[in-house]
């Protein structure tokens, strides 16, 4: 099979499985719609999630690049205050049929597929984009949302020298060499197959195109509620995960860049993030890791894009309650993997104690002294600093 076949095989895998998980979640409700956060948990699979939210970003930056006039000065300061209020508002209205949905989710899992057979792909379509030039610190920002082989991406751009835009073509070109002297550093291929064979089932000969794949039925969509079937189809066979060996951790290239690789999505016992939850999980109904998500309270310009200096009306933030009201789901994706080296629990411990600490001064002291010194925060400033600053909003 070449590339174009292996191509094609992980788009009818992504939109026969995306077929499916909307069956079990929209099959009883074919109205309901999703907001962000159960964006965020729909799948087992960190990586999908995050592809999907990626596609909104990049649907939202359309979204704000077509409220722009030639007739009206939009970069006059209170038209952009204004302006980032309303989408602010606006992102919080997050409603995602199954029409609009579906197509996102079966490719957002093509995608992932595509992470460890097509590295130049997934480093042209994710990281680079549509950037003609770009530094590593432009780049860097497209890492949260990568979850699968993080590492040997983040690894390329540190390589690259810092503050220094290059075109398009040459960070091609550089990745191909990079590529190529570091093929043996890439994550397994079969811990990805394992977590997507639990779903619909899925082997590396498959993926690979070393054997043939095994014809699937056509994917038939359900019918909409305004033209209902006649007869009625059978109920498809429940999913049934079986016991999947943990793998033991990946191991970073550099001490201060392990990264933990959640295997599935929080059970409804742990609402309060999706990661680094056991793969007995994969057996809960997603409709049930659903109704366990958190309303969105934190604009899509907070959860989706990098966050930037305080400049905007945006990042003006009123005060806070609790740290952990406060923090928006990406931040805690942020906080958890950079700060914490992907230990979930150790992530809540810390906030909850912030939480329950009495004044700015003893909060930043525990995060500066006891937190950096038992994590080694000590190149780490960027993250330490807003999480300074959202302790900053609950004192002021």
């Amino acid at each position: 099979m070449n590339n174009k076949d292996n191509a094609t095989f992980r788009e009818q895998y992504g939109r026969r499985l995306a077929a499916q998980l909307c069956d079990q979640h929209f099959g009883a409700r074919p109205t309901a719609t999703l907001d962000g956060p159960a964006v965020l948990r729909f799948t087992p699979i960190r990586q999908v999630n995050l592809f999907v939210v990626q596609q909104l970003l990049a649907q939202w930056t359309q979204e704000m690049a077509r409220l722009r006039s030639p007739y009206f000065d939009f970069e006059a300061e209170d038209v952009r205050q204004s302006l980032t209020q309303f989408m602010n508002v606006l992102s919080r209205r997050i409603k995602l049929a199954r029409p609009t949905f579906e197509p996102l989710l079966a490719r957002a899992i093509t995608d992932t597929l595509a992470i460890l057979l097509d590295p130049a792909t997934t480093f042209e379509q994710k990281l680079l984009g549509a950037q003609a030039t770009a530094t590593p610190e432009q780049l860097r920002d497209s890492l949260r949302y990568l979850d699968v082989d993080k590492v040997f991406y983040q690894d390329f751009l540190e390589s690259l020298p810092a503050g220094t835009a290059q075109p398009q073509e040459a960070l091609l070109k550089r990745f191909a060499l990079y590529q190529e002297a570091n093929y043996k550093h890439h994550e397994p291929l079969a811990k990805l197959v394992e977590e997507f064979n639990v779903l619909l089932p899925l082997t590396e000969g498959e993926l690979q195109g070393t054997v043939p794949a095994v014809a699937a039925p056509p994917v038939v969509a359900a019918p909409t509620p305004s033209t209902p079937s006649s007869t009625p189809a059978p109920p498809a066979p429940p999913v049934v995960p079986q016991p999947v060996p943990q793998a033991a951790p990946a191991v970073a290239h550099t001490p201060e860049m392990a990264i933990a690789k959640p295997h599935v999505a929080a059970s409804t016992a742990v609402a309060a993030m999706p990661i680094n939850s056991n793969a007995e999980t994969a057996a809960v109904p997603l409709y049930e890791k659903l109704k366990a998500g958190q309303p969105a309270t934190a604009p899509l310009s907070e959860t989706l894009r990098p966050e930037r200096a305080a400049s905007t009306l945006a990042d003006q933030a009123p005060k806070v309650e609790t740290l952990r009201e406060a923090i928006s789901i990406n931040q805690r994706f942020s906080f958890i993997n950079e700060l914490f080296s992907g230990e979930n629990m150790e992530y809540h411990a810390a906030i909850q104690h912030l939480d329950t600490l009495p004044d700015a001064d003893t909060a930043k002291s525990y995060v500066t002294q006891d937190l950096a010194g038992k994590h080694d925060w000590s190149r780490k400033d960027e993250h330490v600093n807003k999480l300074l600053k959202l302790i900053d909003r609950k004192f002021a």
